[in-house]
């Protein structure tokens, strides 16, 4: 991959997340920081700064590096939402496929591309995606193979025992240790999607800020085979959860539980934040089980036509 193409990549990567809100107005933005949480180089990182302060994504101040500014032009937002939901088609006929089997794990990227109507630069836009999720990997000098995802209801259920099983004992661990600076940051994240207008934000979006939340917790036991062990269901759940009409009451049911486990947090009452851990997951296990089912029997239904 080229530098340039990494650069868009990045452009593109830090426009969504201004637009979205999770990067907030008035945030400076320092080459590094952009490094550490795309984990690319610091080159590439300063091409895409460079790019969208030109564009008007960005401020730059003299001597002072870059700037969230506090309102983006409409006629950009608009241009940029609307490239993102063309690309988010795409992405999700893609993961649609992949859910009903209509894909063999191994394909060539020739085969995608003359599948899905697109140019060598939206292909790659989109294998990065499926890698950065997890469900997809470039094979050794040729081709992708596309990873194992929860494509029925027996493995979503699964899914949530586990993360029963673990996520509130990991608070629980001996090494947990508090981050206030993360609990505050998830803080402003979950009270911004109370806000949020459902309609008009990508769902993954939405579900990937729930996921970040769940995975900074149980950073915070210091333990990492919980912490990568959470990671990876997240990843096989995934592409299920973009199927789901993510809806304002299922939204407002979501953060206010996030913010209640926060304040525990914040309050040093570290077991029940555990207890109420449990409840929580345990509510979203029972509201989502009957979707999944649904999911399941229109997979199955596509497999044996």
């Amino acid at each position: 991959m080229s530098s340039s193409d990494l650069a868009t990549r990045i452009a593109n990567r830090l426009s969504k997340d201004i637009l979205t809100g999770t990067i907030e107005p008035g945030t400076h933005i320092a080459t590094q920081q952009i490094a550490n949480r795309y984990q690319v180089s610091r080159t590439p990182v300063r091409d895409a700064l460079v790019a969208l302060s030109e564009k008007g994504f960005l401020e730059h101040q003299v001597n002072r590096g870059y700037f969230v500014p506090d309102k983006i032009p409409a006629g950009l937002a608009q241009e940029v939402a609307a490239q993102n939901a063309e690309e988010t088609d795409v992405y999700q006929m893609f993961a649609e496929d992949w859910l009903k089997n209509r894909l063999p794990e191994i394909v060539t990227e020739q085969s995608l591309r003359q599948r899905y109507s697109l140019t060598k630069s939206r292909l790659n836009e989109m294998m990065a995606r499926a890698a950065r999720e997890g469900w997809a990997e470039r094979k050794e000098g040729y081709g992708w193979r596309l990873l194992p995802v929860a494509k029925t209801s027996e493995a979503f259920d699964q899914i949530y025992r586990f993360r029963l099983a673990i996520e509130p004992v990991a608070l629980l661990e001996p090494s947990f240790e508090i981050d206030r600076k993360a609990l505050a940051e998830h803080r402003r994240i979950q009270e911004w999607m109370l806000e949020v207008d459902v309609a008009q934000t990508p769902p993954e979006q939405l579900l990937a800020n729930g996921a970040a939340f769940h995975e900074a917790l149980i950073k915070m036991s210091n333990n990492p085979f919980f912490a990568n062990a959470l990671e990876r269901v997240n990843r096989m759940r995934r592409l299920m959860e973009y199927r789901a009409r993510v809806d304002h009451e299922r939204l407002q049911v979501q953060c206010s539980d996030h913010l209640e486990i926060i304040a525990l947090l914040e309050k040093g009452e570290v077991v029940e934040a555990s207890y109420f851990m449990r409840r929580h997951l345990s509510g979203a296990l029972r509201r989502k089980s009957p979707i999944a089912r649904n999911w399941s029997e229109e997979i199955d239904t596509e497999v044996l036509t």
